[in-house]
């Protein structure tokens, strides 16, 4: 049965304090939702972010982010005060994330709620069943308080080389300080279950996402350095990114320490494992990212100004898919293959089993109407995802009042729509996408509300003025979720009780 869904971050909904988080206006959204006849709701990582403000550069893979804790149900707790909650400087615009007033005013009330918080057997509970990445992240997090926030590697030799005694050191004067960040944890994932649990209830399904690579300056890169191609003092040999191409002449230079897979192989992937599993924890289908890096990853020299000179390794390969479905079943995952799809590549996909990802802006930049055009809706397989844009590309509006003349000549010539003005070309195009054979679709919800480019969530290789954008209150109508079911409905993708 073919279905819908709808692409929005938890953090670009509307909310009181600043950003989107788990409190009311998540569960509206939910509702909207179930009014708008879809299936699916389609996160970004709900990881902690850090410099950059990524949800794919993370201090920890498993990590929540303590801004999606809503303040809201900590007043309902009696942890905070409304008053309190007020008086810190949070709201910037309405609809735009200021992440410097979150960093510098939300951790203080999170303390005040931490210093008021009674520790029960709930709390203990999730303590000892989390403790193989908790405790790790809790303690890398409160070191690196106490070191000002630099990087592990500029840390004392000892705790920069995870040494045992120089950790038990530290949490004689530092145990408080992990308590708290343990604290965050246990109220995200309080917070974040009773939401899921309530989409789940009303037939919405989470799609999450996880990052291929771990942030160099993460838990679990500290924790774990054996699984990491890096030096004697912590410093990676080799850092991912991507070759040159046509939007990229020097590349993309991302940083990430490679993966020492050999290592991991003898461990039978068992921290590669534990991961997803971790993800599946927390939502029902997972998009894996950069997918291709399993197959082949693109290794530049670390301290390199830019990806020039890098070169393709191996990866993996099936041998981790098939050892992954041995541990934790066949679960349901989408393969992010965009970008240029080797054969190597499309033949692990289809060993995998795992849904594809086709996207609808791609389908016109060559002007092949033919049998090779991937990216045309009627060329695509039932088993893929299909997408009008993801959170890396531009808003269909801003596509489609920006892209040369001969591109919206080939959308024209495809939808066989000479005649509707370009501006109002986006609803034709998500119906070419509703109309394919694809399992799932998913549309973002700045394309279903025709915004610009000022709802554009990430522009990559940029910095400075990405994962900011949010729904003003009002934006989600009951008249739009209508239009919207009408559609879903139209092409039978409409979510049935």
């Amino acid at each position: 049965m073919r279905k819908a869904g709808v692409l929005l971050p938890i953090t670009s909904l509307p909310s009181n304090y600043g950003i989107g988080c788990f409190s009311g206006s998540a569960y509206t959204f939910v509702d909207w939702l179930v009014s708008a006849g879809q299936s699916y709701w389609q996160v970004l990582p709900l990881t902690q972010t850090s410099y950059g403000d990524s949800p794919y550069q993370s201090p920890s893979s498993y990590a929540g982010n303590p801004y999606m804790i809503s303040l809201e149900g900590l007043i309902e707790e009696e942890l905070l005060t409304q008053e309190e909650c007020e008086r810190e400087d949070l709201i910037g615009r309405e609809d735009s994330v200021d992440y410097g007033k979150q960093y510098e005013n939300r951790y203080s009330l999170l303390k005040k709620a931490f210093s008021r918080f009674r520790k029960n057997t709930d709390f203990r509970a999730f303590k000892e069943k989390n403790a193989d990445w908790l405790d790790d992240y809790a303690l890398f997090m409160a070191i690196k308080d106490s070191y000002g926030g630099l990087e592990w590697q500029k840390w004392d030799e000892k705790l920069r080389g995870y040494d045992r005694k120089a950790i038990e050191d530290f949490l004689e004067t530092g145990l408080e300080e992990t308590e708290f960040y343990k604290f965050l944890q246990f109220k995200f994932f309080e917070q974040w279950g009773k939401l899921k649990k309530y989409a789940n209830q009303k037939g919405i399904l989470i799609i999450g996402d996880i990052p291929i690579y771990s942030a160099m300056d993460s838990a679990d890169v500290w924790a774990n350095q054996e699984y990491f191609r890096l030096d004697e003092k912590g410093f990676p040999t080799y850092v991912a990114g991507c070759p040159p191409d046509g939007f990229s002449p020097k590349g993309q230079l991302w940083g990430n320490p490679l993966y020492d897979w050999e290592k991991h192989k003898e461990d039978d992937y068992g921290w590669w494992i534990k991961r997803i599993q971790h993800s599946f924890d927390m939502y029902d289908l997972l998009r894996i990212d950069h997918f291709r890096g399993f197959d082949e990853y693109y290794a530049i020299p670390y301290g390199s100004d830019d990806a020039i000179e890098g070169k393709w390794e191996k990866g993996p390969g099936i041998e981790f898919f098939n050892k992954l479905k041995e541990k934790i079943g066949d679960k349901e995952i989408i393969a992010e293959d965009l970008g240029f799809v080797t054969p190597s590549v499309k033949k692990l996909l289809k060993d995998t089993g795992y849904a594809g990802m086709k996207v609808l802006e791609f389908a016109f930049d060559n002007r092949d109407t033919g049998e090779t055009n991937d990216y045309l809706p009627h060329n695509y397989p039932e088993n893929c995802v299909a997408y009008t844009g993801t959170h890396d590309n531009q808003t269909l509006y801003s596509w489609l009042m920006e892209s040369p003349e001969d591109e919206i000549l080939a959308v024209r010539r495809y939808l066989c729509d000479y005649y509707t003005p370009q501006d109002k070309l986006v609803n034709p195009m998500i119906s070419a996408l509703m109309m394919s054979r694809a399992k799932i679709c998913i549309v973002p919800i700045g394309d279903y509300l025709g915004l610009s480019d000022s709802a554009r969530i990430n522009k990559p290789a940029t910095m400075g003025n990405n994962w900011k954008w949010r729904l003003k209150k009002g934006e989600l109508t009951e008249k739009k979720a209508q239009e919207i079911y009408e559609m879903t409905k139209r092409y039978g993708r409409e979510r049935r009780c």
